[in-house]
């Protein structure tokens, strides 16, 4: 690492600068790093978002100065849902159950049909859709 790199400050950080515009300015020059790395892990800490897995972090790219951070969240989603998203979760609600009654319908025919033809029942003679020949030849 070069002698004249710097460290990036925590006062960079989005929760933390928010925090610290919100106070006097002589209040918030007054805090060291060690109270920023706290203060800014007292404000990620909240109830409400706690997660299945909650990974967040930052990392230096080392000559450059940069400062990049990730976020990695998995879990139940507690928000209210939009408009848009309500209607989007009602269409495909009901898309499947007509594609589960629709897939219903059709192996109860399929059943009724193999029934039928197992107890030798012909309703049109000489017609057959072959399902009964398929089926007995497994």
């Amino acid at each position: 690492m070069s002698p004249d790199y710097m460290r990036p400050s925590l006062k960079d950080d989005p929760r933390v600068c928010n925090a610290l515009n919100n106070m006097p300015k002589s209040c918030a020059d007054s805090f060291s790093e060690s109270q920023l790395r706290y203060m800014r892990l007292a404000l990620i800490d909240n109830r409400w978002q706690k997660h299945f897995i909650d990974n967040r972090g930052s990392f230096y790219v080392p000559f450059v100065g940069w400062r990049f951070f990730y976020v990695l969240l998995i879990g139940r989603n507690k928000r209210a849902l939009s408009r848009k998203e309500k209607q989007l979760t009602l269409a495909l609600f009901s898309l499947s159950v007509l594609g589960f009654i629709l897939m219903s319908l059709l192996f109860g025919l399929l059943l009724l049909y193999l029934l039928k033809s197992a107890l030798g029942i012909d309703l049109f003679e000489d017609t057959s859709l072959g399902l009964w020949d398929w089926w007995q030849s497994l």
